[in-house]
């Protein structure tokens, strides 16, 4: 028995594990048996609400991030202005602390690749702040950036240009629908100013192509049929048949992204509050009609919204195009292209089944 089934289930009945915090115990929820005793618990001493009881509080054997550019294991000075005792420190020591913090503070980013990695990753926690996102994107772009340094090296380069091309491809990692231009915003750059996009754009293109992140073999695939197998789909009382047509003699499965287009319509239907049935049409809708040559070279954010606009057609939903192409971020005329390469390159059967009115 290896440690990972020792850890996981009772060697005795195979059954689940209780951990028992009081004694420090693992117990067998089943039949009783101690697994493991004497554990050690490297948490808080004890649970408290004040800040300066907290630290006073907390084990030193903290939990590592590497969101920190020194994984935060060395030691910091605290900024209160109260001993250990809990009596006020005079002017003269206040004096002196401050000073010894911020020599503290050159000192632990002595080179300028740690002072780099340093802004870059502040900057990553200020942006990732800002937009809410969860503690695994923030771990993820940390991850990136620091690959990225030991590679190649980010010397010269813009702090929050680079920090806002890492986060964009740790979203992409992650499954977060984000656009850069947002991203790019929770920097601090304004909408006016285009050239921080452009920089981060050709930053998150570098990465991504030095990385290879995205970099995964093509593998063939057949040809499309000649002939239109047809595929039903749900639209209330009344199924929508579409089927596939031959719109190439010879096609390729393109390099698989990160994101699926569902990502896109979920968001964009959160974002203009349409109905949910809506939703679950443009998905399946999209999944019906999944071609490559739709997707490639094509913005996700107008694909979506051509989902979403038919399936709002179909169901009669009263849902603008100009409306939709603000959230999006496209233009009518983009919606329209798109709702017009999906109606040209799939067929849409519409059957009305009478209603049987009840006496």
């Amino acid at each position: 028995m290896n440690s990972a089934e020792y850890y996981t289930r009772c060697p005795e009945c195979e059954s689940a594990l209780i951990h028992d915090f009081a004694i420090g115990e693992y117990i067998c929820q089943k039949c009783g048996y101690v697994v493991i005793d004497q554990i050690d618990d490297y948490g808080p001493e004890t649970n408290s609400s004040d800040l300066d009881e907290r630290i006073k509080k907390t084990r030193a054997s903290g939990c590592t991030s590497l969101s920190l550019h020194d994984y935060g294991i060395r030691t910091e000075i605290g900024l209160g202005s109260k001993d250990y005792s809990g009596r006020s420190i005079d002017c003269q020591m206040v004096e002196q602390l401050n000073n010894m913090r911020r020599w503290h503070s050159r000192i632990r980013v002595a080179t300028p690749k740690q002072r780099r990695l340093s802004n870059v990753l502040s900057k990553i926690n200020e942006v990732c702040s800002a937009l809410c996102f969860p503690k695994i994107l923030v771990e993820t772009s940390a991850m990136i950036f620091r690959n990225f340094e030991n590679r190649s090296g980010a010397k010269g380069k813009s702090i929050n240009s680079m920090a806002a091309a890492t986060i964009y491809l740790a979203c992409k990692r992650c499954s977060i629908v984000r656009s850069l231009e947002e991203v790019v915003l929770a920097t601090g750059a304004s909408r006016e100013d285009r050239s921080s996009l452009k920089l981060a754009s050709k930053y998150y293109r570098m990465m991504a192509m030095e990385m290879g992140v995205f970099t995964d073999p093509i593998q063939s695939a057949g040809c499309a049929p000649s002939h239109l197998p047809s595929v039903a789909v749900a639209v209330g009382s009344q199924p929508v048949i579409i089927s596939s047509s031959s719109i190439a003699s010879s096609c390729s499965i393109p390099i698989p992204v990160t994101l699926a287009i569902d990502h896109y319509i979920a968001k964009l239907a959160n974002m203009s509050r349409i109905d949910s049935k809506v939703e679950r049409l443009a998905i399946e809708i999209a999944h019906k009609s999944n071609s490559h040559l739709l997707a490639d070279g094509k913005s996700p954010n107008g694909i979506a919204a051509a989902y979403i606009y038919l399936a709002a057609i179909l169901l009669g939903v009263n849902l603008l195009q100009i409306d939709l192409s603000s959230l999006a971020g496209v233009t009518e005329v983009t919606i329209r292209n798109r709702c017009k390469d999906i109606l040209t390159n799939f067929r849409v059967i519409i059957t009305v089944r009478p209603m049987v009115k009840v006496t």
